[in-house]
């Protein structure tokens, strides 16, 4: 797996799912039932059988279920 380079907070990129995958630490049927519940920011289509995910949304969404833990 490559290594990722570190950007600056708040950057925006689109990221692939093996990169949502290890950010979130859900599996991509998992990721795909959270994102049908509503639950988890939409893919963006990228091409024919490309998808990816706004960065910004991922951390966001991640920086929220910190927030709400108990």
């Amino acid at each position: 797996m490559s290594q990722t380079p570190a950007l600056p907070p708040g950057e925006r990129r689109i990221l692939r799912l093996d990169e949502v995958e290890a950010k979130s630490g859900f599996k991509r049927a998992h990721i795909y039932s959270l994102m049908k519940k509503g639950e988890f920011p939409q893919a963006l289509r990228l091409g024919v059988r490309a998808v990816g995910w706004n960065s910004t949304e991922v951390d966001l969404w991640i920086s929220e279920r910190l927030k709400n833990r108990v």
